[in-house]
C-alpha cells in the first residue's frame, strides 16, 4: 500500500482528497502543523506528496526544496496559483506534476497512480522495487509492506532483491550464493540456507508468509 502525504492548508480540499484516495486502497496522511512539514515528512516516510503552494509560514516551493535535499519521492503541486510562472517555478524547485484548483477528484486520482506506476515500477533508476504491495527500498536496504518497515541485512537484502528481480523464475541456488560472494564474508551452501531462513522469517512476521518457495535441488522463487 503506497502512502501519500497531503500538505495543503485548505482542510476541506485536504480531507476530500484523503477520503478519495483512501477509496483507492492508498494510506493518506495530511498536514496539519504546518510549521514542522519536514518532520511530518520525515516521520511518515510517503512514497508521494501532493503539495499546495500557499501555505501559511512557508510556501509549497520552499517545502519541495527541503524535501528535494533528502528524497526524490514524487511530488505533485495542487494549486490555484496556476500562472505560467508558477507551474514553471514548481517544477525547477522539483516538482513533478501540476495540478490545477479546482480539480476534478478523479483526474487527481490519475495522475497519482500514473506517478506512482512511473516511479516504483521496476524499470530503470527508480530507487524501490515494488511487487505485489510490497516496496524493496533499494537505497537503505529496507523492506516495507502495509505501512511496516522490516529492517533487513545486506545478505538478506541481496537475496531477496535477486528474487524480486527475477518474480516468477526460479534463481539457483548457485546464482544467490555467486550474488553473496561480492560481500566479505565466507559464503557457502549453509550461510544461503541460514539466510533464506531469516529473511523469510522476516517476512513471515509481516504477513508474508510463504512469499519464499523453494524448488528442491534448484534454488528459491517470488511468484510473480
Amino acid at each position: 500500500m503506497y502512502r501519500i502525504l497531503v500538505v495543503e492548508d485548505d482542510m476541506t480540499i485536504a480531507k476530500a482528497l484523503a477520503s478519495h484516495l483512501r477509496k483507492w486502497d492508498y494510506e493518506v496522511a495530511c498536514v496539519e502543523d504546518f510549521k514542522n512539514v519536514m518532520e511530518i515528512f520525515a516521520e511518515y516516510d510517503p512514497q508521494l506528496v501532493l503539495l499546495d503552494i500557499v501555505l501559511p509560514f512557508f510556501n509549497g516551493f520552499h517545502w519541495c526544496q527541503e524535501i528535494r535535499r533528502l528524497s526524490k519521492v514524487p511530488i505533485i503541486f495542487i494549486s490555484s496559483a496556476g500562472d505560467n510562472m508558477n507551474i514553471v517555478m514548481a517544477m525547477n524547485m522539483g516538482g513533478d506534476e501540476f495540478i490545477e484548483k479546482p480539480f476534478d477528484l478523479n483526474v487527481v486520482t490519475a495522475k497519482v497512480q500514473a506517478m506512482l506506476r512511473r516511479t516504483y515500477a521496476f524499470h530503470g533508476s527508480a530507487n524501490i522495487i515494488e511487487h505485489n504491495g510490497l516496496l524493496l527500498n533499494l537505497g537503505d536496504a529496507s523492506l516495507s509492506y502495509q505501512g511496516e518497515k522490516i529492517e533487513l541485512t545486506k545478505n538478506e537484502f541481496k537475496i531477496f532483491q535477486t528474487l524480486l528481480e527475477n518474480a516468477g523464475k526460479i534463481v539457483p541456488r548457485d546464482d544467490l550464493i555467486t550474488r553473496l560472494w561480492e560481500s566479505d564474508e565466507f559464503i557457502d551452501e549453509n550461510t544461503l540456507t541460514v539466510n533464506i531462513a531469516r529473511l523469510r522469517k522476516k517476512l513471515g512476521i509481516a504477513g508474508l508468509e510463504d512469499w519464499i518457495v523453494t524448488k528442491k535441488g534448484i534454488g528459491y522463487m517470488v511468484q510473480a
